[in-house]
């Protein structure tokens, strides 16, 4: 078997969209931290589908992602303070 590139493989397990928002450091962080979020949130979901995980050990590790996200939000201060942009 070739190895792959580090890259294309990260790429390919961990794909990243455009983030098309009004642009901010703080958007830009936390668009990236939401991708993250839903990437393992499907990691999750189809361990437990298929077995590999029990419904109780997926349930811990989402709500143990939804905290560190809501945490980002909160330390990035998304949506508390309107952007000019937005008004």
């Amino acid at each position: 078997m070739k190895n792959l590139d580090p890259m294309t493989k990260n790429g390919f397990l961990y794909p990243r969209s455009r983030y098309y928002g009004a642009f901010s450091p703080e958007t830009l962080a936390f668009n990236a931290n939401l991708q993250e979020f839903a990437q393992k949130i499907s990691y999750i979901s189809a361990l437990e589908t298929g077995g590999k995980l029990s419904p109780e050990e997926a349930y811990t590790q989402v709500k143990r992602l939804w905290k560190q996200l809501k945490q980002s939000k909160k330390e990035l201060r998304i949506g508390s303070n309107p952007s000019p942009e937005t008004k």
